[in-house]
């Protein structure tokens, strides 16, 4: 039984779709990554005062670690995480640590957000 060009045509289209196509993203980052970026932040927002500069550095270098979707989705369950243990006041001071350093993050620091969401 012979194969017809067109169907070879589109077999080795294919196979070499898949060979080049990426996969799909995993995340690089984790909860200790992330929790290592952030607990400098750890005094401010249990006790207030000034956030201290150790945190917004550590922040921003969350922030540059999270490069893809995927990363950015487990630095959010990561914070939601965090956030499901704060009291009311300890989540206002944790969601006023980004504007403060002058950062922006991609999702809100909540026990309720959706971080399927996050782009």
């Amino acid at each position: 039984m012979a194969t017809s060009p067109r169907l070879m045509l589109l077999s080795f289209i294919l196979i070499i779709y898949m060979v080049v196509a990426p996969p799909p993203a995993k995340a690089v980052i984790t909860c200790d990554t992330v929790y290592d970026g952030v607990k400098p932040c750890l005094n401010y927002v249990v006790f207030g005062g000034i956030v201290p500069t150790d945190c917004c550095n550590g922040l921003e270098s969350v922030i540059a670690s999270a490069i893809t979707t995927a990363d950015r989705q487990s630095a959010c369950s990561c914070i939601k995480s965090l956030a499901s243990h704060a009291t009311d006041d300890e989540l206002s001071r944790a969601a006023s640590i980004p504007g403060q350093c002058g950062a922006t993050i991609p999702f809100e620091i909540s026990p309720n957000v959706d971080c399927s969401k996050v782009k």
